[in-house]
């Protein structure tokens, strides 16, 4: 199969293309960064993408969005993201935009080179394989962002003006609400977020944590 590899460690790109190559494999590209990745992709045909989540020029998210672009120009490509970290929010959408020919594993946990090649081979022909690691946290984003789900829209609101940093009056005041009805939704969603009153913690605080949480994908 013809792959193109999207890794910016060197030492970790021209081993993937050595042990690809040995395996029989063709590696038509191999980029430090996903800058050109699209314009490659364009001139080439190419069977499977490896990439790395975390890519040049600011070492957070650039891989995988990468991963989001290629989906959405070419839903027929697979791709195989092979990364120390799982970035749980765009992780979730491009497994439920379309999880054919898609792979996720942690490089921390692959252990055998034949197991490897089995699973970029696998992904290329159209399987979804998924590290247990990365199911797992995909998961616990989810029983976490289900709290959410309790709020009624008003809560919602309220919640994502505390967010902002405003007070119950400024609430108040952009709701076009009195502050007692504020306070009666904070109370609310307290409750629905599981936030029990406590001396050490403070629930205003661990409210906005958890719709930005949310939001981020943290």
């Amino acid at each position: 199969m013809r792959i193109v590899i999207c890794e910016d460690a060197v030492l970790l790109r021209e081993g993937l293309v050595r042990l690809l190559e040995d395996a029989g494999h063709t590696v038509v590209a191999a980029l430090p960064d996903a800058h050109s990745l699209m314009a490659t992709l364009a001139t080439m045909t190419a069977d499977l993408l490896i990439l790395d989540v975390r890519l040049p020029p600011s070492f957070t998210d650039e891989g995988i969005r990468a991963a989001l672009a290629v989906r959405a120009a070419n839903p027929q490509m697979a791709i195989l993201v092979l990364s120390q970290y799982v970035e749980e929010r765009y992780a979730t959408e491009l497994i439920t935009a379309n999880s054919a020919g898609l792979g996720y594993l942690l490089k921390d946990r692959v252990a055998d080179v034949n197991e490897f090649l089995e699973s970029a081979e696998s992904v290329a022909g159209g399987a979804t394989v998924l590290d247990p690691e990365v199911v797992a946290q995909l998961l616990s984003r989810r029983r976490r962002d289900s709290r959410l789900e309790r709020l009624t829209d008003r809560e919602r609101d309220v919640l994502a003006l505390m967010a902002q940093g405003k007070s119950n009056s400024a609430i108040a005041e952009a709701l076009f609400i009195s502050e007692g009805s504020v306070e009666k939704h904070i109370s609310a969603l307290f409750t629905k977020l599981d936030l029990e009153t406590s001396a050490s913690d403070n629930r205003r605080v661990l409210a906005v944590l958890t719709h930005l949480g949310a939001d981020s994908g943290v």
